[in-house]
């Protein structure tokens, strides 16, 4: 199923008027952590602030809806940001860790597998990871999802 499909299936059901959305896969393992937020498990995730400066595009708000894509960019649920805020790195808070979603839920694993992440990515675009660089910590609520025997459920 497409991002436009799962999404007018959404808008349809629940009354909600035709208004915009993003489309994404979670960076790391994007069916894993998709699983994660049908499941309930996931319900933030964090993105570093520069990435934003380099694309020039504005930070999610509250109230936005995103449709997350599984790793062969199919749509696997509807969420809607309930919350944004940027700190540092080494200033994520255990409470955000936990609502991750990962591993064990600790903020140890999160700055772990984080670190490595950013690591690697920051390295494509030529630019070193920072501890005390800025982070995009996003909340978010599951408002529908598509099971996967195929049925919808919100």
């Amino acid at each position: 199923m497409t991002d436009r499909e799962l999404w007018e299936k959404f808008i349809a059901e629940n009354e909600v008027m035709d208004c915009d959305y993003q489309a994404w896969a979670f960076g790391a393992d994007a069916d894993m952590l998709a699983e994660l937020v049908v499941k309930g498990e996931k319900t933030a995730t964090a993105s570093a602030y520069v990435w934003y400066e380099i694309e020039n595009e504005s930070l999610p708000t509250e109230g936005l809806y995103n449709v997350v894509l599984n790793s062969k960019g199919e749509a696997v649920c509807v969420i809607q940001t309930t919350k944004v805020y940027v700190v540092p790195f080494n200033e994520v808070s255990e409470a955000h860790a936990y609502k991750e979603g990962e591993g064990d839920k600790s903020l140890t694993y999160w700055r772990k597998v984080h670190k490595e992440f950013f690591t690697n990515e920051l390295q494509r675009e030529g630019m070193e990871f920072r501890e005390d660089m800025k982070i995009v910590c996003e909340e978010f609520k599951l408002v529908y999802a598509k099971t996967i025997s195929g049925e919808e459920h919100k």
